[in-house]
Parts: structure tokens; C-alpha cells; sequence
């Protein structure tokens, strides 16, 4: 497109409004964004300057568009690429370009479904240890107690048992201190000076760093160790680019092996705590879940195969995720002008997709705020996942999806197997930070 095109944008929200709400939106921008898709309709855009324009949707037709279609115009903003990778590094997460496909090819092999099935049984022993030291017969806060279980399933997945339970607990530490301030970060750009002249920014740069050289530590007793370990870290170290046939350098390994810390666990324990709600809420679901496993159970007591058996648990785990998906929103940036759903727009447009209204877009759902779990089942299965985005979608789709299936399915089907869950709440509350956090979600276990 020319210097001359007319560049067209959905209907724009006015400038004064969005700085008037600026101080809400910062608390929580979902009450926010759903009043101005209800006015707007399903995308909007807001100009920031005399030329540089935001969008945010709702429209499965720009998801698909900028995920899937045309993703090679569309880069990751600077949100996750700057920000992110200040205290990630470049990872899969953060990276961009000809450097992320070269990382994807390297690491997708480590996730293979061949590969996850070797991880299943220290999977399924970490889940069950979790589970059997959960309070009974007592209402409780049940996010730490997922957050704990959802960890250590990543972290004996990485590293076997080959690392200290205090390392763990500062890695743990480290991740949850660094991505809090990063929130503080992307929300306030302009405190931006005074973060840094209060030494924040040093304080978390130098978290980071100490998160590095923990793990750093693990890899270099692991390259010393002549023991035989089957782990994520065994799978990462034996990987080989193509074209030259060497491994990934120290400071790669420490930054795949911290996005794996990230999105592995964070988002798992996100999404079980709202799954336990809904069971909690909804008692004949809890009961369809316990006469699966029962069902499951009488056939086969290898574990693989009853994973591929939990149809009504899937189902259970996509409807809490399409209701209150983990990673709530996403956002690129367009390297070139383009034409999208009707609009043209100018390179560096920032379009956000709010996966947590495109999941409740009555467009696309049927009685979309209330619980449903069939929809994900039989013929209705094919309507749902077409406007489904749990993971992402296209080629910068999670990769771990797999592994995180796998530990959902196996943390369910052992609470209800083992527990009637009921809940206090009757609302889902929620916190919108890099995921969709819970908050206060109550839940008591009594034994069956």
C-alpha cells in the first residue's frame, strides 16, 4: 500500500474516554473491553498520536487472520518481545522471526506425543503426592495449593528428581516476584522512570539473574552426572540444530528451560482452580467425571490409555477454558500494511485479540456465559473448536499443549476420584495479569 492509501479502522473509542477509564482498565480491563464490544460491536480501535493506531477484537475472523492465515505479517508487540524478554531472555515466548522458527524445530521433537508418554508415570506419582496432602472437610483458597501442584509437576517433568526442594521453592519465589512487577510494568508506561530511579527495575533484573544462575547450576551437575535421567532437560540437552549439528548454548538452555517454568505452570494451575469451581458448582458434572474414571478404570490400569479415554474430562477442562481461558488475551503487530475483515490498516498496528470475549461472543456460542460441557462433545465438538483459542493458535500455537492436557486430565480425574469438591463461591473472580489469575475461589474436599 501506498503513502496515499486511506487507512480504515473499526469504530474508534474516543481518546478522552479511554484515558477516563484508564485507572479501571489498569485494575481490570475485562469489565472494560465487554461494555465497549457491547457498543461498538466486535472490534474497536483507539488512536494514540496523530498516526499510530490500537485494535482490539473480538472477531474470529481477525483471530484466524493474524494466528493462522497471514501470521508471517504479524510479530509479537513489544509487550512480550521487550518487556518479556528483559527477564526471560529469548525463548520461544519472546523471540521473533527466522531465531524463533530455528528454536521451534529445534524443541518441538522434546514434545512429541512419544516423548509426553515417557513422562506420564512422574506426572501422575508428583500429582498424586500433591493431591494427598490437600486439606479436608475445610473451605480454603485452593489457587496455591493448584499453583504448588501445577510446579512441581513442571519441575519433576524438567529436571526428574534432580533438584532440591529449596531450589524449587526460589525459582517459584523468583518467577512470581518478577512477573508481578511486569504487570506494574506493561499496565504503567508512564512510571516507567520512576521504577527505574527507585531501583525496581534493578531489584528484578537482578531476580532474574539469580533464577539463571540456579538454573545454570542444574545443567552444569547434570552435564557432570553420569546418571540416566528421563526428562524435559535430558530431552532439551540432546537436541541438535540441523544445519550445524550442535546443542543449544548454556544461555538458550536457561531461557527455554524459564519459559517452560512460566507457561507450564502458571496457566495449569489457573485453569484446574477454575475447573474445580465449576465442579463444585455444578454436582451432576462431578458425577459424570467420577463414572468415567469408574468406567476407564475397569478396563485398563495403564495410564497412557485411559489418558486417551477421558472424553467427558476433556470436555469438562474445555469448557472451563473457554470460560475462563488461562492465557486471556494475545497481540501482534503487523510488519506491512494490510487488508483484514474490511479494514486496511498501516504497518505497527497493535491488534489485540481478547480470547475471554471471542470465547463468550454470543456470534459464536450458544448461551455463552452458562457451563456446558457438551459442546465439546460428539458432532457439537467440530462447532466448538473452531472458535476455541485455549493454546493460541497456528504455527506459534503452545507447544506444550500435550504435556498440559495430559497433567489437567490426570489432576482431575485423581481429586474426583478421590474427593466430592463443593465450593463457597457461586461467581468466578478473577485477576487479568499476563494470565487470568483466580481469586478467592473456595473449595472443600471431603473423602468419597
Amino acid at each position: 500500500m501506498s503513502e496515499n492509501t486511506n487507512y480504515s479502522y473499526p469504530t474508534r473509542l474516543s481518546i478522552l474516554r479511554f484515558f477516563k477509564d484508564a485507572e479501571g482498565v489498569r485494575r481490570n480491563p475485562i469489565p472494560f473491553h465487554k461494555r465497549y464490544f457491547e457498543k461498538f460491536g466486535d472490534s474497536f480501535s483507539i488512536r494514540i498520536g496523530l498516526t499510530r493506531y490500537i485494535i482490539l477484537s473480538r472477531d474470529n475472523e481477525i483471530a484466524q487472520y493474524i494466528l493462522v492465515k497471514n501470521q508471517r505479517n504479524y510479530n509479537k508487540s513489544k509487550f512480550q518481545s521487550v518487556y518479556l524478554s528483559k527477564y526471560l531472555g529469548k525463548g520461544l515466548l519472546t523471540s521473533d522471526g527466522d531465531f524463533w522458527l530455528k528454536q521451534r524445530r529445534l524443541i518441538q521433537p522434546a514434545f512429541h506425543k512419544q516423548k509426553m508418554n515417557q513422562l506420564v508415570d512422574n506426572m501422575n506419582k508428583t500429582i498424586i503426592t500433591e493431591i494427598d496432602n490437600l486439606e479436608e472437610d475445610k473451605f480454603f483458597d485452593v489457587f496455591p495449593a493448584m499453583s504448588q501442584l501445577a510446579f512441581n509437576v513442571v519441575a519433576k517433568s524438567l529436571f526428574e528428581f534432580s533438584i532440591s526442594e529449596e531450589k524449587l521453592h526460589r525459582i517459584k519465589f523468583i518467577i512470581e516476584e518478577v512477573q508481578k512487577f511486569l504487570v506494574k510494568e506493561i499496565r504503567l508506561p508512564h512510571k516507567a522512570f520512576w521504577f527505574s530511579l527507585s531501583g525496581q527495575v534493578r531489584k528484578h533484573l537482578n531476580l532474574a539473574a539469580e533464577n539463571n544462575k540456579i538454573i545454570q547450576e542444574i545443567i552444569e551437575s547434570r552435564n557432570a552426572s553420569n546418571e540416566e535421567f528421563n526428562d524435559l532437560l535430558n530431552m532439551l540437552m540432546e537436541t541438535r540444530y540441523e544445519d550445524t549439528g550442535e546443542g543449544m548454548s548454556m544461555q538458550q538452555l536457561i531461557d527455554e528451560i524459564k519459559v517452560l517454568f512460566i507457561a507450564g505452570h502458571e496457566t495449569t494451575a489457573n485453569a484446574l482452580t477454575f475447573t474445580l469451581h465449576f465442579l463444585g458448582r455444578y454436582p451432576e458434572v462431578q458425577q459424570k467425571i467420577f463414572d468415567e474414571i469408574t468406567e476407564i478404570e475397569s478396563h485398563t490400569d495403564n495410564v497412557i490409555e485411559q489418558l486417551q479415554k477421558m472424553t467427558y474430562i476433556n470436555a469438562v477442562l474445555n469448557e472451563s477454558m473457554r470460560l475462563c481461558p488461562p492465557a486471556w488475551i494475545t497481540d501482534r503487530e503487523n510488519v506491512e500494511d494490510d487488508s483484514l475483515a474490511g479494514f486496511k490498516i498501516k504497518k505497527n498496528t497493535l491488534i489485540g485479540i481478547s480470547f475471554y470475549e471471542l470465547h463468550r461472543n454470543p456470534k459464536y456460542w450458544d448461551n455463552p456465559d452458562q457451563f456446558i460441557p457438551e459442546r465439546f462433545l460428539g458432532e457439537q465438538k467440530k462447532k466448538s473448536m473452531q472458535y476455541f483459542y485455549p493454546f493460541g493458535a497456528g504455527p506459534r500455537m503452545c507447544i506444550g499443549t500435550g504435556f498440559a492436557i495430559y497433567e489437567m486430565c490426570l489432576a482431575i480425574s485423581q481429586i474426583v476420584k478421590k474427593y466430592e469438591i463443593k465450593t463457597k463461591n457461586e461467581t468466578v473472580k478473577f485477576n487479568p495479569l499476563v494470565t487470568l489469575k483466580p481469586v478467592n475461589i473456595e473449595v472443600s474436599f471431603s473423602k468419597r
